[in-house]
């Protein structure tokens, strides 16, 4: 650790205590060594960071009691607390002067797995709903969480001490070889005995005399084992209108029995909107069907069990919504869960994929933005996800089906699928308007040059087109894009594409001298509120200034009066 200045120490002691920093008087009467190993351990199970003696939880300095003879002598302190705790837990302690008087500031590191007192204390940090900083009772569900994951060890690897073959159900073995053999599961799988079936998916420990784990418990578990082995087992499905809840359901079934159970309780209430294309009558789901396979699976599979809490599943009329205990595993952030795959348990991951539950490539997140899109929602939303949980929530409004209608055309007659990123753009330049390369990127969370190298393709396609100069260039959508989509904008723009609109614009601002909004309406056939929008965009781009205000306002050329 750096040592610490007696300015910097004043600045923390007035910033006052947080999730990081605690306060402890100094005297010992009030701080036994006991009690110096809690407040370590407790920072150590949060995020580490400062515990400073000799400071009141009001941030007065009243200096530290000499703990060793005449005086407190720091290496001695930080082998105190080395030898107290288990596991060990390094800190790096020093001795600051802080208004004539000691301060002892402890560097306390954030511990990889849960750290305790050797006398069986375990304490972690948190905030009261006040937002000031304690220490709690750390649970044991929670520690086995951490412990596990830090470790890299898949909680259905765990041995289930006790359990025995009878302890399985055999029509659960019996649903997943009918899974296997159907659709896109795995049809080696389907013709294999169950201790076969147990030990190709991992779920025997051979060097323990093919002991079974709690994995063999969730996927093929009794109700009974299922209750003794791993209670946390349990999912809840609500529908709710308004505020009413109109079915509630609590399932307590093996993994693939209560997913089973889930997507029924789901297709039943899933209504269609109706979409003519042609003469074709399409029926476009309030949520894909793919959409809410692989929603629910991810919250089943993905999920901490050592973690207390039901999956919960909830349909309401504006929104379908899943949460699974257990917040993102370590590695996987909202940035990066699109394209990085990290299961927190990879043989319940691979028993879903070898079911034909979800996608073996590991591309489920990515298929469900692509069915929302092609079915005219917005992409799912996990803004909601904490450390706690993963939530996952997408809007079941009604869709926009002029773009279903334009995916459905332009599929068919160019005989190519449109790409995530291109289905992104699109959708969000038809809902938000024109916007340059940088508001994209922010809206999508990708990378500029793929959004560059999309931009470029659906210009060529005819879809997109850029306007402006450097940091200014907007992109919107053109007139064959709505034409495909068959939208209401089409038909104000059938005789006049955009370019052409400014072209128009701009020529009358040539000859004439100037133009108002009322002439610009009437020139390229717009409501006036469209004509506003072609104006602003000229005028940022710098081919036209406004002059005057409210109705005496009119627009030309920079250099024109």
């Amino acid at each position: 650790m750096v040592s610490m200045t007696p300015t910097e120490l004043a600045e923390v002691v007035a910033a006052g205590e947080s999730f990081t920093v605690e306060f402890k008087r100094g005297q010992r009467s009030a701080m036994s060594d006991n009690d110096i190993v809690d407040a370590a351990i407790c920072l150590a199970n949060g995020d580490g960071g400062q515990l400073l003696i000799g400071i009141e939880d009001d941030g007065r300095i009243t200096g530290l009691e000499p703990r060793h003879g005449t005086s407190t002598q720091p290496h001695l302190l930080q082998a105190m607390i080395l030898n107290k705790t288990e596991s060990p837990l390094p800190t790096a302690v020093e001795i600051v002067e802080l208004d004539g008087m000691p301060v002892a500031v402890i560097d306390v590191p954030k511990a990889p797995v849960p750290v305790g007192s050797k006398s069986g204390k375990y304490v972690r940090r948190s905030l009261r709903a006040d937002g000031k900083p304690e220490c709690v009772a750390y649970p044991l569900h929670e520690m086995l969480s951490v412990g596990l994951t830090a470790q890299g060890r898949d909680y259905a690897a765990t041995p289930a001490r006790g359990a025995r073959i009878e302890d399985l159900d055999p029509t659960e073995f019996d649903r997943f070889r009918r899974m296997c053999a159907a659709g896109k599961g795995d049809r080696t799988l389907a013709e294999l005995s169950d201790q076969e079936l147990l030990r190709s998916l991992r779920l025997v420990l051979p060097e323990h005399d093919n002991e079974l784990t709690l994995g063999a418990i969730l996927l093929f578990g009794t109700s009974t084992s299922l209750e003794r082995f791993v209670p946390t087992a349990e999912a809840v499905f609500q529908e709710l209108r308004g505020t009413t809840v109109t079915a509630n359901e609590t399932i307590r079934l093996p993994l693939l029995r209560a997913a089973e159970r889930l997507f029924e309780l789901i297709d039943v209430r899933n209504s269609e909107q109706e979409l003519m294309v042609g003469l074709h009558r399409i029926g476009v789901p309030r949520v894909p069907d793919g959409t809410i396979r692989e929603s629910i699976a991810n919250a089943l599979v993905h999920r901490d069990y050592s973690e207390v809490g039901p999956v919960s599943v909830q349909l309401s009329e504006d929104r379908f919504r899943v949460r699974s205990p257990g917040g993102f595993p370590a590695g996987i952030t909202l940035q990066n869960f699109l394209d990085d795959s990290k299961p927190r348990s990879p043989i319940l991951a691979e028993a879903f994929k070898r079911a034909g539950i979800v996608d073996r490539a590991g591309r489920g997140i990515r298929e469900m933005y692509v069915q929302l899109l092609r079915t005219g929602r917005g992409v799912p939303d996990y803004s909601a996800t904490n450390a706690n949980a993963v939530i996952v929530q997408i809007s079941t409004s009604d869709a926009d089906l002029e773009m279903v209608r334009f995916v459905l055309e332009y599929e068919d007659a160019d005989g190519r699928v449109l790409l995530l990123p291109q289905l992104q753009i699109l959708h969000e330049l038809k809902a938000m308007g024109p916007e340059t390369t940088r508001e994209l990127v922010e809206a999508l969370n990708e990378g500029e040059s793929s959004v560059r190298t999309h931009l470029a393709r659906l210009i060529e396609m005819g879809f997109v087109e850029s306007r402006g100069p450097g940091r200014n260039r907007r992109h919107h959508l053109t007139a064959a894009f709505y034409r495909l989509a068959q939208s209401s904008e089409y038909v104000r723009l059938q005789d006049t594409d955009p370019i052409q609109q400014e072209h128009m614009i701009l020529a009358y601002v040539d000859q004439f001298g100037s133009i108002t909004r009322s002439k610009a309406a009437e020139l390229c056939h717009l409501s006036p509120g469209q004509a506003r929008t072609v104006l602003k965009r000229l005028t940022e781009a710098g081919e036209l200034k406004l002059r005057g205000e409210r109705r005496g306002s009119y627009y030309v050329r920079p250099n024109g009066t």
